[in-house]
């Protein structure tokens, strides 16, 4: 495998990780992004297959796994399957970038393992659960239970923290920009 280096953004639900990410994929030539492979639906007509998502169906996803053409998968909410593929990372690296992930906490460790010391695995977050709350609910995307399910989730996924490299403090988005530049700029030339 021709190889570059490794970005794993994560972070609960609603902390501003993809903001902060699609902020370097715009500022920063030398990455690329890893489009994550899922069996959930489209939202809306924004989303597009093999932009933001490779979209497969379960069937699909099923013979990935079998086929070990993921580096990690797991089903984040019941029926929807998340992966990442090795062919993705694969194509970035061939492009002579440097690959930037993404991806839930759970994804993040698992990518952490696989990459090693090629990996800089970011956490970000938000300064309370309350701003989290408020962030989540000023996207009027989630209902009433799902909003539970995300607050629930985030704070197990708050325990994690410690197991990556470097957490991010997301609040002033302008501020984590610059952050989030200096530490691609600094490892990529590590």
């Amino acid at each position: 495998m021709g190889q570059g280096k490794a970005f794993i953004f994560t972070a609960p639900s609603g902390s501003g990780k993809t903001t902060i990410v699609k902020h370097l994929l715009n500022t920063n030539p030398k990455l690329g992004f890893s489009i994550s492979a899922s069996t959930r639906d489209k939202r809306g007509r924004t989303e597009e297959n093999g932009k933001d998502y490779y979209f497969l169906s379960r069937d699909e996803f099923r013979e990935n796994i079998e086929a070990d053409a993921f580096i990690e998968w797991e089903e984040v909410y019941t029926g929807n399957y998340y992966g990442t593929l090795k062919t993705e990372v694969q194509r970035i690296w061939d492009e002579g970038k440097h690959v930037v992930f993404d991806v839930e906490v759970k994804g993040a460790l698992k990518l952490k393992e696989y990459f090693g010391d090629d990996a800089l695995a970011i956490f970000v977050k938000v300064p309370s659960m309350e701003e989290l709350k408020k962030r989540l609910t000023g996207r009027g995307t989630e209902s009433r239970e799902s909003l539970s399910q995300r607050l629930y989730r985030a704070k197990f996924e708050m325990t994690f923290e410690n197991k990556f490299d470097i957490t991010l403090l997301n609040e002033k988005v302008e501020d984590s920009f610059v952050k989030a530049e200096e530490l691609v700029e600094k490892f990529i030339n590590s």
